[in-house]
């Protein structure tokens, strides 16, 4: 009935707006509609790239050492058992990450066969991925900490997953948001599904937005050219993920404001595997009311299954 009633105030709006003349231009639902349809394919479309969340199978934290590798039982990097028993070892050495590969054991990068290879974290200089078979892998830095993030490009995740749910698409939770800047940018601590492990992005102002006549505030993060919000609602508790869901926005324009359009919002990447290393909405962060927009959470989308043999 919420919907309905936004819905419906949304078109009365429109309608008083062309009846006192053509200045501010009519709301154009279909394409709206249409928009974030195709918002919801490119969704399903990132999350299978070979780039993206669902084929991940592994997730092994790395220090100081050597590190084996294979499909072998007791390997620290432990593949899916189409990989070789040893393919080689990683050897961590302050901020050096090298690949030392098995003789015999085909190990690429860009297509090229690799007997050693230095494998900086994702977070310095270029990314470096190394493939197996269908198996690949990388370094991924997170909080200061090293991980080796696995994937299997045939995952038969990949071809039994979807579809996703959403609810209904409600113009009415496309807002206008004000950014009210702080004096300086701030570096904020945010933690993540890991427990005892936190992330520290950097924070530009608190957004404030208006839903049924209310005033609401979210602090986002700052991503490349985008404002990153990380949030909770009450839906949390029996419809979305547990840890929030995330949301991207466009900077605003030169007086502060932009959209916040709660129909993208989207699960993290933890609500479809167990091993990414996603940030959770802050207390702050938690909004006192339903939003009824965007991605649901089903669990049987969520694969937590380990590299088995």
């Amino acid at each position: 009935m919420k919907n309905l009633m936004r819905i419906s105030r949304t078109g009365l709006l429109l309608m008083l707006v062309t009846a006192c003349g053509p200045a501010v231009p009519a709301f154009d639902l279909e394409a709206y509609e249409a928009e974030i349809e195709q918002w919801r394919g490119e969704r399903v479309a990132s999350l299978s790239a070979p780039a993206g969340y669902l084929n991940q199978v592994g997730l092994f934290w790395i220090g100081e050492g050597s590190w084996s590798i294979g499909s072998a039982k007791g390997s620290d990097i432990l593949l899916p058992a189409s990989a070789a028993a040893s393919v080689g070892e990683l050897r961590v050495s302050g901020e050096d990450v090298r690949l030392l590969v098995e003789d015999g054991v085909d190990v690429q990068h860009d297509g090229l066969p690799v007997r050693e290879l230095a494998m900086p974290p994702d977070v310095v200089g270029e990314f470096v991925m190394v493939q197996h078979g269908s198996i690949a892998w990388n370094v991924i830095e997170r909080g200061g900490k090293l991980a080796v993030r696995v994937r299997d490009f045939e995952h038969p995740w990949l071809a039994s997953f979807g579809p996703i749910p959403y609810y209904e698409i409600d113009p009415g939770l496309r807002v206008e948001a004000v950014l009210h800047p702080y004096d300086e940018p701030r570096e904020i601590v945010v933690n993540t599904v890991i427990e005892g492990f936190q992330q520290f992005p950097v924070a530009p102002g608190t957004a404030t937005f208006v839903i049924d006549g209310v005033e609401y505030e979210l602090e986002p993060q700052l991503s490349g050219d985008k404002l990153f919000f990380v949030f909770g609602d009450q839906t949390n508790r029996d419809e979305t993920y547990g840890a929030g869901r995330y949301l991207y926005a466009d900077m605003p324009g030169d007086d502060g404001t932009f959209i916040l359009d709660f129909n993208k919002a989207k699960s993290p990447p933890c609500a479809f595997n167990d091993f990414s290393t996603c940030p959770v909405a802050s207390p702050r962060n938690r909004l006192p009311i339903r939003i009824e927009a965007g991605e649901k959470y089903d669990e049987a989308l969520h694969f937590t299954g380990l590299v088995t043999h």
